[in-house]
């Protein structure tokens, strides 16, 4: 098996402001780990990129947290993938289970931009999982099944393997209810052995995938010791920069 350099991604969502986002990075961004330790990211709000990018040092990494699938064209407050590059991100979110929710995202939006992602040499960073209906209808297997086949198709190999995967059980996202570490590592070593029948067990094993659902500092240790859980897509608990140091710190120790 190939080793993994774990992921910690702080999804900022739609919170803070300039200031606020300066003090975050300015905080934290010459105690991360070094980025072959650990691939520290914010995923930040569009209009704080190109801010972000300018002071994020050698260690820290900016993503965006949407964009259109479309180079260009008459949408009103859509981000186009050109332009989140051009900020200067690296990593985009895709399918997150609040776009999905809120905003109509389907599997088949979600497929154009990823290949949209990779056109623009933007590292996906593609979320699947389940509502609490599918896991209490045994049907998890079969939602993520499905999200990923259509996630990736189309996407060779070779860019596949630049995926990092992130499974959020929507049931368990802004809840307080956190998966068991057990119960994510085993929803996670499923994914993976779906990505090796889409793929190749060699593809499969390169692709990080982490858990992200009421991740804190008290439970991350716990969660990354399970071994197929490569890090943590973390929201309102990383909107604190102390806990983005503990977070990152805890998968320094992972790897």
């Amino acid at each position: 098996m190939s080793k993994r350099i774990p992921v910690i991604a702080a999804n900022w969502k739609m919170y803070k402001t300039k200031d606020e986002a300066l003090a975050f990075v300015f905080a934290v961004n010459e105690s991360v780990p070094p980025k072959n330790k650990v691939e520290s990211i914010i995923c930040a709000p569009a209009i704080l990129l190109n801010l972000l990018v300018k002071r994020e040092g050698d260690r820290l990494r900016i993503g965006g947290q949407n964009m259109h699938y479309k180079d260009e064209g008459a949408f009103t407050g859509e981000n186009s993938p050109a332009q989140v590059k051009t900020s200067g991100a690296d990593y985009i979110l895709i399918g997150h289970s609040e776009r999905r929710s809120y905003f109509n995202e389907t599997d088949e939006t979600v497929n154009l931009k990823m290949h949209a992602a990779f056109k623009y040499e933007l590292t996906p960073i593609l979320c699947v999982g389940e509502q609490l209906t599918d896991r209490e209808s045994n049907m998890t297997k079969q939602v993520l099944d499905m999200q990923l086949a259509k996630a990736f198709e189309k996407i060779d190999e070779q860019k596949a393997v630049k995926t990092i995967v992130a499974y959020e059980p929507v049931w368990a996202i802004g809840t307080g209810k956190t998966a068991t570490p057990e119960m994510a590592n085993d929803t996670i070593k499923e994914i993976r052995k779906t990505l090796a029948k889409i793929y190749s067990q060699k593809a499969a094993d390169s692709i990080r995938i982490l858990y992200g659902g009421s991740v804190k500092p008290d439970n991350i240790d716990v969660l990354l010791k399970e071994s197929d859980i490569d890090g943590a897509l973390i929201g309102g608990a990383a909107l604190d920069p102390n806990n983005f140091l503990v977070f990152t710190e805890a998968a320094k120790n992972k790897a």
